[in-house]
């Protein structure tokens, strides 16, 4: 994804609000696929990790997009934005 896309999703994501959210058990099989159906419906995801998880916050976006084939456009604090990725994987 080049890099002006990218900066045009992070304005996009400023006004979405997080439709999942990741506690003190982490990413389970459940979460993962239900940000896969969300992925398909909106394209762009916003999570929210609890204060509760313990992990590094940057680490599990990452994981999150190598398990639902999509991009990691941006970590600000405890929000992860996911973008379905334009080569349509999945």
């Amino acid at each position: 994804m080049d890099k002006k896309t990218v900066l045009m999703l992070r304005v996009t994501a400023q006004r979405l609000k997080p439709t999942l959210h990741i506690g003190k058990d982490g990413l389970s099989d459940m979460i993962v696929e239900e940000l896969v159906k969300q992925m398909k419906k909106s394209k762009l995801v916003k999570v929210r990790v609890l204060n509760s998880y313990e992990g590094n916050r940057r680490d599990i976006g990452a994981h999150l997009a190598i398990r639902t084939s999509s991009v990691l456009i941006d970590v600000r604090g405890s929000t992860i934005v996911l973008a379905q990725d334009e080569r349509g994987q999945r």
